[in-house]
């Protein structure tokens, strides 16, 4: 349905169309507030204190110094900071840390909070919390080892065929191992919290990617009922993962509020930011590809490491995507983990799927090129006809237009194979290729749809938007309902006071909203059509089937004639009529008839420069198959800063630990090191047109996470095809590519 504008001409549809961010104006102007951004009447702050030890117990807080200094008010330890307590073991309510803060004398990694300072300024809360002196026994040098040695039996996670007689039978066979390292989500805006108690219940100022998940558990480690706890997330800074789930510094700020009843404000540092709230965890992982001499795949075993915190159960399913990514008679995919001295990671951009697929496209390249065979040509010959891991048909997979469209635009058939064979003057160039492929879920969604009497349409529900697009895309589903111009829909999310809506996790969002919005659409339509045959003069003859709505307007069935929506409710001396809408969900469901994922293919040239050892990641191609796009404008957004953020993942990226004490020595913007403006390349992006109605009446998947996956093996491959160099261990090092033979 086409909008239409005053005078009742249908407008251009909005769905499909690049729309601007209808908050962008708020965002450039100051007028979006984020959690720290919120200052409530008797504001106080408060400054974690930190280990500076990785393993061992407190001996003893001294806190006298830092209790006497101007404007403390008080010094929390775990004595006197109250009751935190535990989840239910098996319940849906995520938190990565389940030991809560201050619970014991146990100190399980660097960075772990033992005090907490709340002050009247942010600066004497500081200056009083460098002054608590820690002492600590016990202590030993901690393990931080990035090589990963199994704590357990490997699980098997995906298994058909016999795969390891068929690779010990197959003609051609990689065997390789490959590594990924701790990375640190670093978005611009820093974990905050600004909590308010009303002498009843909380309300909590978050930065949180999942309002509803962040009640349940803010509500049960705190003791109080759930409707006695309000999260506001009005506006993310991003997010990347990293806030999914809660973090200790929200339970600390909001036990504060409630002993001092004043509002307490807690943003943790950029140093706390690579200790406190996750990273993605290393990856090391064997991938053992067996082929016939014609290219065809017959054994694929992949079997994966990460690391884990002490006492935490996270998994970094790094087989997420394998099973059903290329056609092989013969598959295993097993995985298991390494304790560390570390901190509890989290997920973080395409968890699971990232890391796992930079090994299996890593693989693939380096079989292409045992087999003398392009990387193109490999992945097409082993396309598979249906899920081979859970023997169902594809929704929807256009995996091969991905390639071949890549491929024509990014002029692939120029490839010299040799390496070191291509040339722009004295810069060396390598051309690399990867696939990628995400998860397509749903997640249980309930969206309030508002028609006024002013002509306006209210949609509401309790999700988020974390920089993603979602308060715009959310309009054009709406405005695209109604049939009314974008500028006529308000979005209200990021309150728990709304209709529960769905985490921003996984790319879901969008899918997840999409027949929640549409259902509730169509109810408030139903509302409105009864109220005009009832207590509209002009259709009160007029049974309420007889009547008809589009473009915004109620119309006797066949007439060419309607009024507007909001002259109908006038009429009807009705303020507005609302309608509810459902998304049922389907992440986690064990009987799926169709498989549903996103694709792609990634296209990367490097220029790799010997005489002064430089190496850049000039030009990119990537084709995205998401269903049907929304908003491409959004849409390229996401892809866009998945590349940039897949250019640090492959060059520059990673966490690197003091084994003596725990520390991340890096923990600093300057000193970690990201892609930035001038690392950025040329970057072209093409969405394939293939609505996807098996997963939603407008055939829309996320898009978001699939720009990162298999980017970095893309960029290696390219980086191998330049220099001869192949690095298996991110992220490449100009010190890898000094053994180079190619000048």
């Amino acid at each position: 349905m086409s909008p239409a504008d005053a005078s009742g001409t249908p407008a251009p549809p909005v769905i499909g169309h690049g729309v601007a961010r209808i908050d962008g104006p708020l965002k450039v102007s100051g007028g979006a507030h984020y959690s720290s951004d919120f200052h409530p009447d008797g504001l106080l702050y408060a400054a974690p204190v930190c280990a500076h030890v990785a393993t061992g117990r407190i001996a003893s807080i001294d806190t006298d110094a830092a209790e006497r200094m101007p404007g403390v008010h008080k010094v929390y330890t775990r004595g006197n900071i109250g009751t935190f307590y535990r989840l239910p073991p098996k319940g849906s309510t995520r938190i990565d840390e389940h030991r809560p803060p201050f619970e014991d004398d146990i100190i399980r990694y660097h960075g772990q909070y033992v005090a907490m300072v709340v002050a009247d300024t942010f600066e004497q809360a500081c200056a009083a919390a460098d002054r608590i002196k820690v002492a600590y026994a016990d202590v030993k040098d901690p393990d931080v080892r990035m090589r990963l040695e199994p704590e357990k039996e490997a699980k098997v996670e995906s298994d058909r065929g016999d795969v390891d007689r068929a690779f010990a039978a197959a003609p051609v066979k990689v065997d390789q191992t490959y590594t990924t390292p701790i990375e640190t989500h670093n978005p611009i805006e820093l974990h905050a919290s600004v909590s308010v108690w009303d002498g009843e219940g909380f309300t909590l100022y978050e930065n949180t990617q999942s309002i509803m998940n962040h009640r349940a558990a803010m509500a049960q480690m705190l003791g109080v009922p759930k409707e006695h706890m309000r999260i506001v997330t009005q506006y993310l800074g991003s997010g990347f993962g990293g806030k999914l789930w809660p973090w200790p510094h929200a339970l600390l700020a909001a036990a504060a509020a409630r002993d001092l009843k004043r509002p307490v404000k807690l943003v943790v540092t950029r140093r706390m930011m690579f200790h406190d709230v996750g990273h993605r965890p290393n990856t090391q992982q064997r991938l053992r590809l067996g082929a016939n001499r014609d290219g065809t795949l017959v054994a694929l075993r992949q079997d994966y490491l990460h690391h884990c915190a002490r006492g935490e159960d996270y998994k970094e399913d790094c087989g997420e995507a394998t099973g059903y990514l290329w056609s092989t008679p013969n598959l295993r995919i097993t995985g298991s983990f390494a304790r560390r001295d570390i901190a509890p990671p989290t997920p973080m951009r395409g968890p699971g799927a990232v890391p796992g697929l930079f090994a299996v496209e890593s693989a693939m390249d380096e079989l292409a090129l045992a087999l003398k065979m392009d990387p193109v040509q490999l992945r097409l010959h082993n396309e598979p006809k249906i899920d081979e891991a859970e023997n169902i048909p594809f929704s929807s997979r256009h995996m091969k237009e991905c390639l071949t469209r890549g491929a024509e635009r990014f002029g692939w058939s120029r490839r010299n194979p040799a390496v070191g064979s291509m040339r722009d003057g004295d810069t060396v160039l390598g051309w690399g290729v990867a696939c990628c492929s995400w998860m397509a879920k749903q997640l249980p969604a309930t969206v309030s749809v508002m028609l006024n009497d002013d002509g306006t349409v209210r949609v509401a529900s309790g999700t988020q938007d974390i920089g993603t697009g979602t308060y715009t895309v959310v309009a054009q589903m709406a405005a695209s309902a109604i049939g009314v111009d974008i500028s006529k829909v308000q979005v209200v999310i990021g309150d728990t006071r709304l209709p529960p809506g769905p985490l921003s996790g996984g790319s879901m969002v969008t899918g997840s909203m999409v027949p929640a919005v549409l259902d509730a659409s169509r109810q408030a339509i139903d509302q409105l059509l009864t109220a005009a045959s009832q207590h509209v003069q002009d259709f009160h003859d007029v049974a309420k089937d007889d009547l008809d709505f589009r473009e915004g307007r109620v119309f006797r069935k066949g007439a060419k004639e309607g009024r507007p929506f909001a002259d109908v409710l006038k009429s009807a001396r009705m303020a507005h009529v609302e309608g509810k809408g459902d998304s049922p969900g389907t992440m986690g469901s064990k009987k799926n008839s169709v498989s549903t994922h996103s694709y792609g293919a990634h296209f990367v040239e490097v220029g790799w420069q010997p005489q002064i050892a430089r190496l850049r990641v000039r030009r990119v191609m990537t084709v995205i198959d998401a269903g049907r796009v929304v908003n491409p404008m959004t849409a390229r957004n996401q892809i866009e800063g998945a590349i940039v953020m897949g250019v640090g993942m492959a060059l520059l990226e990673e966490n690197r630990y003091d084994h003596r004490n725990g520390m991340v020595v890096n923990s600093n913007l300057a000193d970690y090191l990201m892609a930035t403006h001038a690392d950025t390349p040329h970057i072209d992006v093409e969405f394939l047109d293939y609505p996807d109605l098996q997963f939603n009446e407008l055939g829309a998947r996320g898009v978001g996470e699939i720009g990162l996956a298999g980017f970095a093996a893309a960029v290696t491959n390219a980086v191998h095809h330049a220099t001869g160099v192949r690095v298996r261990d991110l992220p490449v090092r100009i010190e890898d590519l000094l053994a180079s033979t190619v000048s």
